[in-house]
């Protein structure tokens, strides 16, 4: 039983600026706290689907779709028995800015049931390399439909004072030590996380393994060898790194190297 666990598949498609799918069957490994730069609109395919939020827990039943904005702090608790099924599609903001005039969307609802749109979706995840089907212009025709029944103009954003954000944008990641941050600023390390998942809503554990794997990525695209990415992004070795990478998107970094797909 536990070999048919965790089987998930992940695709790159050059469409939408850079659609990325993710296949995900029986997973019961939890997904951190972690944002994204897309939106991501998954069907629940079956086992009620759970999300924490900073400020909610949500859950998402069988039939379903489970969205979360771009920069939203969430995490995924997958079932430790049964597994959860379920299949994501990472859209660029810029994409869905387009099917809305031009202007920022947020969607307030997270949990959205819509027969027809999933039933949709649902097709297109089956045919996303089915050259007859017309997967980009129906997979367009449904996001739009999408965003006009349940989008509104309200863009989510994660407000850091500027000082913080300079600290962000200046720190090396990759050797990053929370002993050493907090002692340069003068305050004890557990003040430090409390400040600093208060500016970013994330741990600073959390927040630097994301910003690891997300460096890892572009290393991947470029197609840099596994163990060189591990060491230059600041994990112990490979080990570590397929750990953590798996942890945070679902498939291991090689799935995600061979992962361009092109039509």
């Amino acid at each position: 039983m536990t070999g048919n666990r965790n089987l998930s598949e992940y695709y790159q498609l050059p469409i939408l600026d850079g659609l990325e799918l993710l296949n995900a069957k029986s997973h019961t490994l939890d997904f951190p706290f972690h944002t994204h730069d897309t939106f991501n609109i998954a069907l629940i395919l079956d086992t009620t689907f759970n999300t924490k939020l900073n400020d909610k827990f949500l859950k998402a039943p069988k039939g379903t779709l489970s969205i979360t904005n771009p920069n939203e702090v969430h995490a995924t608790p997958c079932d430790r028995d049964l597994g959860n099924s379920f299949f994501t599609y990472y859209v660029s903001p810029e994409a869905i800015k387009d099917f809305n005039n031009g202007q920022s969307v947020f969607f307030e609802d997270k949990i959205i049931y819509d027969q027809y749109i999933f039933s949709e979706l649902s097709f297109l995840s089956l045919n996303y390399n089915n050259e007859n089907c017309e997967f980009e212009n129906r997979l367009i025709a449904v996001l739009k439909l999408l965003v006009l029944k349940y989008a509104s103009i309200k863009p989510y954003s994660y407000n850091t004072t500027k000082l913080f954000q300079d600290f962000l944008n200046e720190t090396q990641f990759e050797t990053f030590s929370l002993d050493k941050t907090a002692n340069q600023l003068g305050i004890s390390k557990f003040k430090f996380i409390r400040l600093f998942k208060q500016e970013t809503g994330l741990t600073p554990n959390n927040y630097v393994l994301l910003r690891r794997i997300e460096k890892s990525k572009e290393m991947l695209k470029n197609g840099s060898p596994i163990f060189d990415i591990a060491i230059d992004c600041g994990f112990y070795d490979a080990s570590h790194f397929y750990k953590n990478f798996k942890r945070f998107t679902g498939v291991n970094p090689l799935d995600f190297q061979n992962a361009l797909f092109i039509r």
